[in-house]
């Protein structure tokens, strides 16, 4: 698949909508972020080797409601519309490797732990499905014909693969405050020539990117919402059925798509890319505004649905009351 003019330019910019995209054009356009960051040229990655390093990715997803390629498409698309806005082509490598490594597995890791999975026991209860998301992805890489590391100096290796696993890792919401804290005690005296600085932004950016379908538009947002509630009530459906605990969050019995939304938004959301706006402001417009103004409206949504709500509500006592007085 031949990309035009217009979709390279277009896959810059979180308004990309990646519902018009089918897989072997979703790959074309990963192929072509690897290429448009240098990333082969300056690891002498063997062209051929990347599109079947990229097949094998794609042909490692399950056909999951939410967590699928798609999904893996979207994170690194937005990946690549944050490096492009904010000119940081030097963070491509780990940045762009981390945002398409496999999230592979359907249920969560809290249910991995809960459920005493093979994975949990084999992780030590610590991030499962991150640390499988790892292990997977570089056995791909494993395999010579599939091997884009092949032509890269060992100790540059080394350094990479750190930084890949460090970043999928991050992206494990039960860390979400120890990262986020982490990143507002350097934020002030950011320093982009201290390593351990750089790697707690990486770090944000990989969290802010695996969760940054409402920074989409409307039409574009809206379609994941429904995908990941899917998810999650099936999660919940099964950790009920089993006598696992279960996540308010994910069960059907207590959220709303509306209620879901606007707590993500406010609570989650907002804060985290509000802060990275405070290091880079080029975000505000592209990422930041499309957030609050999502939130806007779901809290319009949920006036609206308020104000439906008393109306049956009175309505069914006037009926109760009228039943009563006979």
């Amino acid at each position: 698949y031949t990309l035009s003019e217009e979709t390279i330019t277009s896959l810059k910019q979180p308004t990309f909508d990646i519902w018009l995209w089918e897989a072997n054009e979703m790959l074309s356009c990963l192929e072509h972020m690897y290429h448009s960051l240098g990333l082969v040229k300056d690891f002498n990655i063997n062209p051929v080797t990347l599109k079947r390093w990229l097949l094998r990715v794609e042909g490692s997803y399950r056909n999951n409601p939410f967590h699928n390629f798609r999904h893996c498409f979207c994170v690194t698309q937005m990946m690549y519309s944050v490096i492009s806005i904010c000119n940081l082509q030097g963070l491509g490598t780990q940045s762009l490797g981390s945002a398409i490594l496999p999230d592979l597995l359907l249920f969560a890791s809290s249910y991995q732990i809960n459920a005493r999975t093979d994975l949990a026991v084999r992780y030590n209860d610590i991030s499962p499905l991150e640390n499988h998301h790892c292990a997977v992805a570089f056995q791909i890489s494993s395999q010579p014909e599939c091997n884009i590391f092949s032509n890269m100096d060992p100790e540059i290796f080394k350094q990479v693969r750190q930084g890949i696993i460090n970043l999928i890792l991050a992206t494990d919401m039960a860390r979400h405050g120890e990262i986020l804290d982490n990143f507002k005690q350097k934020i002030e005296n950011f320093d982009f020539s201290n390593e351990e600085d750089v790697t707690c932004l990486k770090m944000v950016l990989i969290k802010c990117c695996d969760i940054s379908n409402e920074v989409r538009p409307m039409e574009v947002a809206e379609p994941w919402v429904d995908c990941l509630l899917q998810e999650y009530f099936m999660q919940s459906d099964r950790e009920k059925s089993e006598g696992l605990p279960t996540a308010p969050f994910m069960d059907r019995d207590k959220v709303t798509k509306v209620t879901a939304q606007i707590g993500f938004i406010k609570f989650v959301l907002i804060p985290m890319f509000e802060l990275v706006a405070k290091l880079f402001p080029q975000i505000e417009e592209p990422l930041v505004q499309p957030l609050r103004e999502s939130r806007d409206r779901y809290e319009e949504l949920k006036q609206i649905d308020d104000a439906t709500n008393e109306i049956h509500k009175n309505k069914n006592e006037s009926l109760s009351i009228g039943g009563k007085k006979k």
